[in-house]
């Protein structure tokens, strides 16, 4: 039994958790209820904990107060969606429990532990039983009792996993929409998965691997085993793409080999990966990003590649960009650190998905874009370090999503000289409305209170698809159907888009509007969007109705309505 634990002995038990719950991230992301193709709760937990195993395998630490401490901040910073945030709130708690301490006994962890509950507590504005939040109380609560009676971090550990597992067991009954779905919290799941990783590396038991490419497929080409003859086409290429849609790669595996040779493709329920010989590798990319969206490119020159073998030279690789990309990092890492100084009074970053919807924010004067959304929750560092590049005394956040929120928040006095202000907009169409009210003669409290009024305003509908069967609030969806979203909620599905967009152009919210923006999608051809302005022009007559290229993924459209 593992009585006292170390600063190294702690971040290894983060390693392992990280690793623990990166393996099961996909369990954790089928648990999520609403089958909206979302940034799901396993995955976001994962990045989250990812960056702090990251940050503890390049800064060892004896002291459990220092090691804990750099864990929070790798936490903070790599926080994504409403479940990394709470997460990171909860280690966060813990490193307080342990500031100072060289080492942490039974009794001391326990405390910790819930240190970090009532530090999530505090943040979260409306507390709901049910949650990560009920699982991590309650599992906390026992270690201490634990503790009182047997002062071995170990020991606390189990109990609290034990105690954990029936809370969350209990969540079923304390969430209804849980307990019509049939399944237990997302969250509660992830925590307790990475608890069970901590004391797995307490009691010796191997981590999980971790993820390599989960598509095993050809990484490059076999040069010894070519001659010059023998490469008829120039570029070995490499990439995966991220599904986000339920759409089959066969008629791009048709097309890759009308345009190449050497096809490998290797598919999973999430990617898929392609090896492919062409020599054309930019249009191979660019037809890729119909069926998802691109996450990782390698290209290489088997021409100049063999040339070089030939001439008893080393050829060069993607391989060799290893090291201008480390000092690439590097030099970003330093500029990162500069905090632009103050150009003007107010600034605006806001995260969108999309080329054409950037483009609206940026012509509205926005300073800075943040590429994310329902699929891609940035981290709060990624949207810290757009707020550091902004010159502006005062900073506007637009989340635009609210599973960003909380992430968004973390922010507000991390940047010194920057007073940050948080707009809770959820969807684009309200980062765009509360952005079209900003005065730059006004003062920062007024501004604030305009843009939330502005947000408030507008009426937010999406059509999407179902990336999972679910029975939901009264509806039975199959993968694949067409969903649409009203203010977040399900609106209805159907298997024809053009039959949802009629019902949502006679929905009350468009009726009664003056003004409608439909945004369409990356997905939506510019004839098939025209179809879907003549279905609102014709059902709301006395409404001006814009049609616009927002180009985001995910969403075939994006209708808001004032």
């Amino acid at each position: 039994m593992v009585d006292i634990i170390d600063g190294a002995l702690f971040q290894r038990m983060v390693i392992h958790g990280s690793a623990s719950i990166n393996a099961q991230k996909q369990a954790i992301n089928d648990l999520n209820v609403f089958p909206v193709p979302d940034g799901d709760t396993g995955t976001n937990m994962s990045l989250t904990i990812g960056t702090a195993a990251a940050e503890a395998k390049k800064k060892p630490n004896q002291s459990i107060g220092k090691a804990a401490s750099v864990n929070a901040s790798a936490l903070l910073r790599g926080a994504r969606g409403n479940s990394g945030v709470i997460l990171s709130l909860l280690f966060r708690g813990v490193s307080k429990g342990l500031k100072e301490k060289d080492e942490a006994d039974g009794i001391a962890f326990a405390a910790a532990l819930n240190e970090g509950v009532s530090a999530a507590y505090k943040a979260v504005m409306k507390p709901a039983e049910g949650t990560i939040l009920t699982v991590s109380r309650l599992a906390a609560a026992k270690g201490a009792e634990t503790a009182a009676e047997h002062n071995s971090v170990e020991a606390v550990l189990e109990a609290a996993i034990t105690e954990g597992q029936i809370a969350l067991a209990d969540t079923i009954n304390q969430n209804p929409v849980l307990k019509k779905a049939g399944v237990v919290d997302a969250g509660g799941k992830g925590f307790l998965c990475i608890l069970q990783g901590m004391l797995d590396e307490l009691r010796g038991i191997p981590a999980p691997e971790e993820e390599n490419d989960a598509l095993p497929v050809k990484e490059s080409a076999d040069f010894a085993a070519l001659t010059d003859e023998e490469i008829t086409f120039t570029f070995d290429t490499v990439f995966i793409v991220r599904k986000t849609m339920n759409k089959s790669i066969e008629p791009f595996r048709a097309y890759l080999n009308s345009i190449g040779d050497s096809l490998v493709i290797g598919e999973d329920d999430e990617a898929f990966k392609v090896h492919v010989h062409t020599d054309i590798p930019g249009a191979a990319l660019s037809e890729a990003q119909k069926y998802g969206t691109l996450e990782l490119a390698k290209i290489e020159n088997m021409r100049t590649q063999y040339e070089d073998m030939a001439a008893g030279k080393k050829p060069q690789s993607t391989d060799d960009l290893d090291q201008i990309e480390a000092d690439l990092e590097a030099q970003e890492a330093r500029e990162e650190d500069t905090v632009a100084a103050p150009e003007k009074k107010f600034g605006v970053v806001a995260v969108s998905a999309g080329e054409g919807m950037a483009s609206v924010f940026r012509d509205l004067g926005v300073d800075g874009v943040i590429s994310g959304g329902q699929t891609m929750n940035p981290s709060t560092e990624d949207i810290l370090r757009e707020i550091a590049r902004t010159p502006a005394e005062v900073v506007f956040v637009l989340p635009n999503n609210k599973n960003i929120i909380m992430a968004a928040q973390q922010c507000v006095g991390l940047v010194e000289g920057k007073e940050i202000v948080v707009i809770p907009t959820r969807t684009v169409p309200q980062g765009i409305s509360a952005m079209l009210v900003l005065d730059t003669e006004a003062d920062t409290e007024a501004n604030a209170a305009a843009m939330e009024e502005a947000r408030k305003n507008v009426h937010t509908s999406e059509i999407t698809y179902a990336a999972r069967d679910s029975d939901f609030d009264g509806f039975e969806i199959h993968e694949g159907d067409y969903m649409a979203l009203a203010e977040g909620q399900l609106f209805g599905t159907d298997r024809a888009i053009d039959g949802l967009l009629e019902r949502l152009a006679k929905a009350d919210s468009q009726q009664n509007a003056e003004f409608i923006s439909i945004f369409y999608g990356e997905d939506v051809t510019e004839e098939q969007a025209n179809g879907a302005l003549d279905i609102f022009q014709k059902q709301c007559p006395n409404a001006e109705i814009t049609l616009l290229s927002g180009g985001q993924p995910v969403y075939y459209y994006m209708i808001s309505a004032e």
